[in-house]
């Protein structure tokens, strides 16, 4: 039997160096996991040219669309097992466990379903090229069949890290990682396939982890012991889980919907350009991916912390949550533009027009991107506090809303990457602007009402 050592005490300070112990292997884990995309678009844009890039790269967006909203509930989840865990609750905790791990199967089975019906009309909404079209259906409906694996593994790995192991989840994802990069190379360089080599590669790696992850909660003797025949729907839990992660999904789809909006702009601007900015966006994934983990981190520290009820420290969380998003956006960013060329030849062989967007969108998004890190760490700590609509109203309102208002009436004025994408630093400023000014009201309502 296995019992946890991972577990990290988040209810008492200092809290830097805990939060830095953290997000290391959460960051590793991360980026680990953008991989699995990466790896298809580098694959492909090496070995297949720029029509194969353009096709792996047009579904991104409409993938996030639909598996975004159940994401969302496997946050509710991780936050619910941090409270119950700073709480002391154990006998909740188990019972949460076991009702957000038989939701995960539930969820991943629907995303599966609704993929695979709905995601060659959208794709065809959003005016994907003729030339691509057909790879881009194919490529997607090999992703969707893998999402229950996906789904089940996001809902327990935020459960392990909820409680602070975020070691375990970094060696699966490492383990996994290795092997859809090995299967991509075999598929696609080895046995000649295309768009669906690097997809199947993806899909047999999800469920390799899937299993690894699932094994492990199995053979724990701590927090995350995992029994099948103790797998329920607890109605009680599921509505909490709900409440909170409901809106991050929401949330989450809708941001997906405004980037397909933005998708849909540059697919106008033709297949080269869409390779280059799919290039591009892939880069920037992997600093989004870094950045997330405090999104993540302020989650569970300052879940733990209202569990147990000790809402001052959040005080003390919070800000260093805040100047390490900072810090790890600005330097991820800058190191990307000072090696640009290099990362963008990693997708983009050939060079050329296609390498020009590229540089194009990196110089628009990456100087400022620091602040969508910003902005996502406040709707954490605001999540984690029970405002959970109110982030999702400041994230949709000023990332969502905005952006849509943009593309419909000033992208065509004219039509450009760059006025495309100069809405994402003017939206993220608002919003965390906006974030920050709720969170100081919500924090000081919280100390008033419970002082402890």
């Amino acid at each position: 039997m296995l019992k946890v050592k991972n577990e990290v005490n988040m209810t008492e300070g200092p809290f830097l160096k805990k939060i830095v112990v953290f997000i290391i292997p959460l960051i590793l884990t991360g980026l680990l996991q953008c991989l699995y995309n990466a790896a298809d678009i580098a694959v492909v844009g090496q070995f297949r040219g720029d029509i194969a890039l353009a096709a792996v790269g047009s579904t991104s967006s409409l993938t996030n669309l639909i598996v975004g909203l159940f994401m969302g509930i496997s946050i509710g989840a991780g936050v619910i097992v941090a409270r119950y865990k700073g709480e002391g609750n154990p006998n909740m905790l188990r019972r949460s466990v076991h009702t957000a791990f038989g939701l995960s199967v539930i969820a991943g089975f629907l995303v599966m379903i609704i993929g695979l019906l709905v995601s060659p009309a959208i794709l065809r909404w959003m005016d994907t090229p003729p030339t691509v079209i057909e790879y881009s259906i194919l490529y997607i409906r090999i992703i969707f069949l893998g999402m229950p694996a996906l789904m089940v593994y996001n809902f327990c790995a935020a459960m392990v890290r909820s409680v602070g192991d975020t070691k375990t989840p970094l060696i699966f994802l490492a383990i996994s990682g290795i092997l859809n990069v090995l299967l991509n190379l075999m598929f696609v360089a080895l046995f000649g396939m295309g768009v669906e080599g690097v997809a199947l590669a993806t899909i047999i790696s999800q469920y390799f982890s899937c299993v690894l992850i699932i094994v492990y909660m199995y053979k724990n003797t701590a927090s995350m012991q995992l029994r099948f025949k103790e797998v329920r729907l607890e109605l009680g839990i599921i509505k909490t889980m709900l409440y909170i992660g409901i809106p991050s999904g929401i949330q989450s789809s809708l941001f997906s919907l405004s980037n397909m909006m933005l998708q849909s702009a540059v697919n106008g601007l033709g297949d080269v350009v869409m390779a280059g900015s799919t290039a591009a966006g892939s880069i920037e994934g992997f600093i989004y991916i870094a950045m997330n983990a405090l999104y993540q981190t302020s989650l569970t520290f300052i879940g733990q912390n209202v569990g147990a009820g000790r809402y001052k420290n959040i005080k003390k969380i919070l800000p260093l949550c805040v100047a390490l998003v900072t810090a790890v956006g600005l330097i991820g960013s800058l190191g990307v533009l000072l090696f640009r060329d290099f990362f963008l030849g990693l997708y983009i062989p050939e060079g050329g027009l296609a390498l020009e967007a590229g540089i194009e969108r990196l110089w628009i998004v990456l100087p400022l991107y620091f602040l969508c890190g910003v902005m996502e760490t406040f709707t954490g700590a605001l999540r984690s506090m029970g405002k959970s609509i109110t982030a999702m109203v400041i994230a949709l309102f000023f990332a969502c809303v905005l952006r849509i208002v943009w593309v419909k009436v000033i992208f065509p004025h004219p039509a450009s990457l760059t006025v495309i994408f100069i809405s994402y630093p003017i939206t993220w400023f608002l919003a965390a602007a906006c974030g920050l000014a709720v969170f100081v009201r919500t924090y000081k309502k919280l100390t008033l009402d419970k002082p402890r």
